[in-house]
């Protein structure tokens, strides 16, 4: 059963997956405000919540539609109202292009191509059903994962795209990731700087052919403030900024943003004075690319966790922590953490303002 609204903390039972809606908020407006003094567009990824109701709020709050990492959650948020949807992943066969064409009489999504034969279905799928569909051309500017190589082939493969009926060429995206870690700033900076001209040159390439590119889109959290500063880039895709957490602010060295998402946990048992367990495991918070934190106690660490046990380490000072006292952890990396879970609490002041499903978890198709 859940809790009414306006019940606190100690009404919930553990682990419970939290949202302080000041901090939350808090980032969105730095994001936003960063945004417009740069004359960037903002499309936050959704995959760090998958939660209609959250995308309402960023879209309110002034991002022009959200980054989807694949078609299922894009259906649920274009289900959801929401129109403008970039699935930034590459929709490839027949069954997932009649779900598209279908998403396309309700919504307005983007789909990103590096390939020819990812564009003719669709393009054969959408002209028969008398539709349009806006595609971009994914480059690879580094990261070699997906993406058409620069220059001439991502060319040629814009030109061709924007040959076939049904489809409409909208522009080039590319991401950045593999620089999101560099641990010298300034090196950081140079490499992003490097990457997104490559991406950025790739318009004036198309324009240059004669080809349409509006959108020129990229940008993690982990490169926020370097991206929106890129001339020519028209939007970014950062995300996980509206929850922050330990790998972007410690590894990607973003600390304007604030911790937004913690977990509620318990305190099962203290098998000895430095060492305490919780009901917190490896199914409630992942901890591949950072261990999580503990709020507001730096004597408490996260050492391991186990499929349903999470063990702390304690200093001195925390030798006073009893079984059944509760913590707050700040997840290690949001995005793999929420996905764990079925519903967010979020609150304001220390009260239960709303609860939020994550309706788009476990939508991997």
């Amino acid at each position: 059963m859940l809790p009414p609204l306006g019940a606190t903390k100690d009404d919930l039972d553990t682990p419970a997956l939290c949202i302080d809606l000041d901090a939350m908020e808090a980032n969105v407006r730095l994001a936003v405000e960063t945004c417009r003094r740069h004359g960037v567009a903002w499309r936050p990824h959704a995959k760090c919540h998958k939660s209609p109701a959250i995308a309402r709020k960023l879209v309110e709050a002034g991002a022009i539609g959200v980054t989807c990492a694949k078609l299922g959650e894009a259906e649920v948020f274009g289900e959801a109202g929401v129109r403008d949807l970039l699935i930034a992943n590459l929709v490839v066969g027949p069954h997932k292009v009649r779900r598209l064409v279908e998403l396309r009489r309700k919504a307005d999504p983007i789909v990103c191509i590096d390939h020819i034969e990812q564009a003719e279905p669709i393009a054969r799928a959408m002209a028969e059903a008398g539709l349009e569909l806006r595609v971009i051309i994914e480059v690879d500017i580094g990261l070699n994962r997906v993406g058409v190589a620069c220059g001439e082939p991502a060319v040629r493969l814009a030109r061709q795209a924007a040959e076939l009926p049904g489809l409409t060429l909208a522009g080039v995206m590319g991401y950045e990731g593999h620089l999101l870690t560099v641990p010298d700033p300034q090196e950081k900076a140079r490499r992003i700087r490097e990457a997104l001209n490559r991406l950025v040159a790739m318009r004036g390439a198309l324009e240059q052919a004669g080809l349409p590119c509006e959108i020129v889109s990229c940008g993690g959290t982990g490169a926020f403030f370097h991206s929106v500063t890129q001339p020519g880039i028209t939007e970014l895709q950062a995300g996980g900024l509206i929850f922050s957490d330990a790998f972007y602010r410690n590894v990607c060295q973003v600390p304007e943003f604030q911790f937004a998402l913690t977990v509620l946990t318990t305190v099962v048992s203290r098998p000895a004075p430095d060492r305490a367990i919780i009901d917190a495991g490896r199914k409630t918070l992942n901890p591949e690319l950072h261990k999580p934190l503990v709020a507001g106690r730096d004597d408490i660490t996260v050492e391991q966790l186990s499929a349903e046990h999470g063990k702390l380490r304690l200093a001195p000072s925390a030798e006073d922590v009893r079984i059944g006292d509760r913590l707050e952890l700040v997840p290690g990396y949001g995005d793999l953490t929420t996905v764990l879970h079925d519903r967010f609490y979020a609150f304001r002041a220390g009260r239960l303002e709303a609860v939020w499903p994550l309706e788009a978890r476990g939508r991997l198709q």
